[in-house]
């Protein structure tokens, strides 16, 4: 069973290193998820968050512009979306609400100083 699962983390590991160029992996022992941080060019980080050890995304991620500003808050559970998304622009803030992989509902508001989520 170890094996198996190493080989699937090798086989991972080859998966995302075509999407971005640095980045870094740690397998979380007590919840069995892999925890991954990506990086911009410029060393930045562009996104955070978990992996179950059969690849899909699970828990909440954070992705940020190569300011270091945060753009978007997501949740998964076993790979499919769901819980509130927050997605931020420099004027808006937009609100989605997903219910089993799909949109059930959408709010945006202007974006004030102090927001954050």
């Amino acid at each position: 069973m170890k094996k198996g699962i190493l080989v699937l983390f090798a086989c991972f590991i080859g998966m995302v290193s075509l999407a971005q160029k640095e980045r870094v992996l740690k397998l979380n022992e007590d919840t069995k998820l892999i925890e991954v941080t990506y990086y911009h060019d410029n060393g930045v980080v562009s996104q955070t968050g978990t992996y179950t050890l059969d690849g899909k995304l699970q828990g909440q991620w954070l992705s940020f512009d190569t300011d270091g500003s945060k753009t978007v808050l997501a949740n998964y559970d076993n790979g499919k979306k769901v819980g509130k998304w927050f997605y931020w622009t420099k004027e808006t803030v937009k609100e989605v609400d997903y219910s089993t992989n799909v949109i059930a509902n959408l709010k945006e508001s202007e974006k004030s100083n102090n927001q954050d989520f």
